[in-house]
């Protein structure tokens, strides 16, 4: 089979498209023969040795799409889905023809999904179920507060929190059409102004929130938005950061965030293996199959030879929307 592969860490360069074995699958595995896997901003700085844990050599990419080709018989055929944060680092991923993981690692697809829609899934709805529903534990009701809304956790967080009978305030950088608003699941859009210490977007965030903060903020940003974020929120309010841009340090002030009594929640979904994903897709498949959730719109399509390309424009943040590599359904 045909694999993207890299044996040391440093520039796009390293990665080469490569003929290695066919995968066989010991028990309790399934072989996949992806029809799409797509490209986050971790594969990349994977590559780059920027992140913890991986073991060399190495196939990237964390979700895809495909059809079970090997293991069991009686999934055989079987459209599935998945992701996780053992595969592209610990084990070998899915920007490959084939993919070997467990059987509790995958699920079906949601139906009316393409191969191509499903890829697109897997992190960015993952992490935004992990901090939303499972840490801070939101409920119908209340009002999210998402930062990086236009990117793929922020809106999947927005989604979501729809889809739960939520109220939804999502912040960006620059302006988004209201299509987009709409299809993110967002209620209310703010712009994130640095030059005046984001006053305007605390106030707007209160006032929307009549006055009393936001239950839950889901900081898709962190650095310079993590503080304005804490102080959208309510008493008791919930605030989960994933990343930190730029400075990676930051200050907020103690009294009042004891006063307030809030909680603050890290997530990491590299965390979670394919088996722990895959039962949150499954939870998630209702969502997409009732249309309630959409995956993030896709940006460009990519074939492996196009790796350099592809790594390139997804780690310099170029492509709006997702970037997806493709396979043909007889794998040639």
């Amino acid at each position: 089979m045909q694999a993207l592969r890299f044996h040391e860490f440093g520039g796009f360069d390293k990665l080469k498209v490569e003929a290695i074995p066919d995968p066989q699958p010991k028990p309790g595995e399934v072989v996949v023969r992806v029809r799409a896997a797509s490209l986050s901003p971790s594969d990349a700085k994977n590559v780059l040795g920027r992140m913890e844990g991986t073991t060399l050599p190495r196939t990237p990419g964390r979700d895809f799409a495909g059809i079970v080709v090997n293991g069991p018989s009686r999934m055989i055929g079987t459209e599935v889905w998945g992701t996780g944060g053992d595969i592209g680092f610990t084990r070998d991923g899915a920007h490959a023809e084939l993919l070997v993981v467990p059987v509790g690692g995958v699920r079906p697809k949601p139906k009316n999904l393409s191969f191509e829609e499903a890829a697109v899934v897997g992190v960015n709805f993952v992490t935004a179920w992990i901090g939303l529903v499972e840490i801070a534990h939101f409920q119908s009701g209340e009002t999210v507060f998402a930062s990086g809304a236009a990117g793929g956790v922020g809106s999947a967080v927005t989604q979501i929190a729809k889809w739960k009978g939520g109220r939804t305030i999502g912040v960006d950088r620059g302006p988004i059409s209201q299509e987009t608003q709409k299809q993110f699941g967002i209620d209310h859009f703010l712009v994130a102004d640095e030059n005046e210490n984001y006053k305007s977007m605390i106030a707007s965030a209160l006032q929307f929130s009549a006055g009393k903060g936001v239950n839950v903020v889901f900081d898709c940003v962190g650095g310079p938005l993590f503080e304005p974020c804490l102080k959208t929120l309510g008493q008791l309010g919930r605030q989960v950061n994933i990343t930190s841009v730029g400075d990676r340090r930051v200050c907020f002030d103690l009294l009042d965030f004891y006063h307030r009594r809030l909680t603050l929640f890290g997530v990491d979904s590299r965390a979670y293996d394919t088996e722990a994903c895959a039962a949150i897709l499954e939870r998630l498949t209702p969502g997409f199959e009732s249309g309630a959730l959409k995956p993030i719109p896709i940006a460009k399509r990519f074939s492996l030879n196009e790796a350099l390309q592809a790594f390139t424009q997804v780690n310099e943040g170029t492509l709006h929307g997702k970037a997806v590599f493709t396979f043909p359904a007889d794998g040639t």
